[in-house]
Protein backbone atom coordinates (compact mmCIF):
# COMPACT_ATOMS: atom_id res chain seq x y z
CA UNK A 1 0.00 0.00 0.00
CA UNK A 2 1.18 3.73 -0.84
CA UNK A 3 0.36 6.48 0.83
CA UNK A 4 0.97 10.23 0.06
CA UNK A 5 1.91 12.77 3.03
CA UNK A 6 2.02 16.05 2.28
CA UNK A 7 3.44 18.83 4.53
CA UNK A 8 4.42 22.92 4.36
CA UNK A 9 1.08 24.71 4.63
CA UNK A 10 -0.19 27.47 6.79
CA UNK A 11 -0.43 30.94 6.84
CA UNK A 12 1.21 33.63 4.58
CA UNK A 13 1.46 37.08 3.89
CA UNK A 14 0.76 38.21 0.18
CA UNK A 15 4.26 38.64 -1.39
CA UNK A 16 5.88 35.61 1.23
CA UNK A 17 6.88 32.43 0.33
CA UNK A 18 6.07 28.64 1.31
CA UNK A 19 7.55 24.78 0.08
CA UNK A 20 5.45 22.20 0.35
CA UNK A 21 6.77 18.72 0.77
CA UNK A 22 5.23 15.05 -0.70
CA UNK A 23 6.30 11.87 0.16
CA UNK A 24 5.74 8.74 -1.28
CA UNK A 25 5.79 5.42 1.24
CA UNK A 26 4.82 2.18 0.99
CA UNK A 27 5.32 -1.14 -1.78
CA UNK A 28 6.86 1.23 -4.98
CA UNK A 29 8.50 -0.13 -7.62
CA UNK A 30 8.84 3.13 -9.48
CA UNK A 31 6.83 6.84 -9.56
CA UNK A 32 5.83 8.09 -12.83
CA UNK A 33 4.53 12.21 -12.72
CA UNK A 34 3.93 13.43 -9.86
CA UNK A 35 2.20 16.95 -9.24
CA UNK A 36 0.23 19.74 -7.35
CA UNK A 37 -3.11 20.63 -7.72
CA UNK A 38 -5.42 22.96 -5.39
CA UNK A 39 -8.96 23.31 -4.81
CA UNK A 40 -9.71 26.76 -3.47
CA UNK A 41 -12.98 27.09 -1.68
CA UNK A 42 -15.81 26.91 -4.07
CA UNK A 43 -13.65 26.05 -7.00
CA UNK A 44 -13.10 23.05 -8.77
CA UNK A 45 -9.74 20.99 -8.16
CA UNK A 46 -7.24 23.09 -10.52
CA UNK A 47 -3.36 22.14 -11.70
CA UNK A 48 -0.50 24.20 -10.41
CA UNK A 49 2.17 21.77 -11.70
CA UNK A 50 3.61 18.64 -13.07
CA UNK A 51 7.21 17.07 -13.36
CA UNK A 52 7.96 13.85 -15.10
CA UNK A 53 11.06 11.02 -13.31
CA UNK A 54 13.15 12.64 -15.85
CA UNK A 55 12.50 16.47 -14.73
CA UNK A 56 10.32 17.29 -17.13
CA UNK A 57 7.42 20.47 -15.56
CA UNK A 58 4.47 21.51 -16.29
CA UNK A 59 2.88 24.74 -14.64
CA UNK A 60 -0.39 26.31 -14.82
CA UNK A 61 0.12 30.45 -16.48
CA UNK A 62 -1.15 31.66 -13.54
CA UNK A 63 1.97 30.53 -11.63
CA UNK A 64 4.73 30.38 -13.93
CA UNK A 65 7.55 32.67 -12.97
CA UNK A 66 6.51 31.74 -9.75
CA UNK A 67 6.25 28.51 -7.98
CA UNK A 68 9.13 25.99 -8.52
CA UNK A 69 8.28 22.28 -8.48
CA UNK A 70 10.77 19.87 -8.31
CA UNK A 71 11.42 16.34 -6.97
CA UNK A 72 14.07 13.62 -5.20
CA UNK A 73 13.87 10.18 -6.75
CA UNK A 74 15.69 8.52 -4.22
CA UNK A 75 13.96 9.83 -1.23
CA UNK A 76 10.15 9.53 -3.87
CA UNK A 77 9.39 13.54 -2.61
CA UNK A 78 7.92 15.96 -4.44
CA UNK A 79 8.36 19.76 -3.78
CA UNK A 80 6.62 23.24 -4.69
CA UNK A 81 8.52 26.06 -3.72
CA UNK A 82 6.22 28.67 -3.91
CA UNK A 83 7.49 32.27 -3.93
CA UNK A 84 5.63 35.64 -4.14
CA UNK A 85 2.11 34.28 -3.16
CA UNK A 86 -1.00 36.34 -3.99
CA UNK A 87 -4.41 36.06 -2.23
CA UNK A 88 -5.59 33.97 -5.24
CA UNK A 89 -2.76 31.15 -4.51
CA UNK A 90 -4.82 30.34 -1.01
CA UNK A 91 -6.38 26.62 -1.37
CA UNK A 92 -6.14 23.28 -0.16
CA UNK A 93 -2.97 21.59 -2.06
CA UNK A 94 -3.13 18.04 -2.83
CA UNK A 95 -0.23 16.11 -4.16
CA UNK A 96 -0.04 13.45 -6.90
CA UNK A 97 1.66 10.57 -7.97
CA UNK A 98 1.57 7.93 -10.58
CA UNK A 99 2.90 4.92 -8.70
CA UNK A 100 3.61 1.26 -9.86
CA UNK A 101 4.04 -1.21 -7.61
CA UNK A 102 6.68 -4.30 -7.45
CA UNK A 103 4.43 -6.83 -8.90
CA UNK A 104 2.32 -4.88 -11.16
CA UNK A 105 2.63 -3.24 -14.94
CA UNK A 106 0.23 -1.00 -14.32
CA UNK A 107 0.52 2.27 -12.63
CA UNK A 108 -2.07 3.30 -9.85
CA UNK A 109 -2.68 6.62 -8.89
CA UNK A 110 -2.55 8.31 -5.29
CA UNK A 111 -3.56 11.60 -3.59
CA UNK A 112 -1.84 13.49 -0.31
CA UNK A 113 -4.32 14.43 2.07
CA UNK A 114 -4.42 17.46 1.48
CA UNK A 115 -2.78 21.02 3.11
CA UNK A 116 -4.27 23.96 3.70
CA UNK A 117 -2.33 27.26 2.38
CA UNK A 118 -3.71 30.35 3.48
CA UNK A 119 -2.80 33.87 2.07
CA UNK A 120 -3.81 36.59 3.69
CA UNK A 121 -2.34 40.23 5.39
Amino acid sequence: QVQLVESGGGLVQPGGSLRLSCAAAGSISGIGVMGWYRQPPEKQRELVATITRSANTNYADSVKGRFTISRDNVKNTVYLQKNSLKPEDAADYYCHAQVRAPASVTDNNYWGQGTQVTVSS
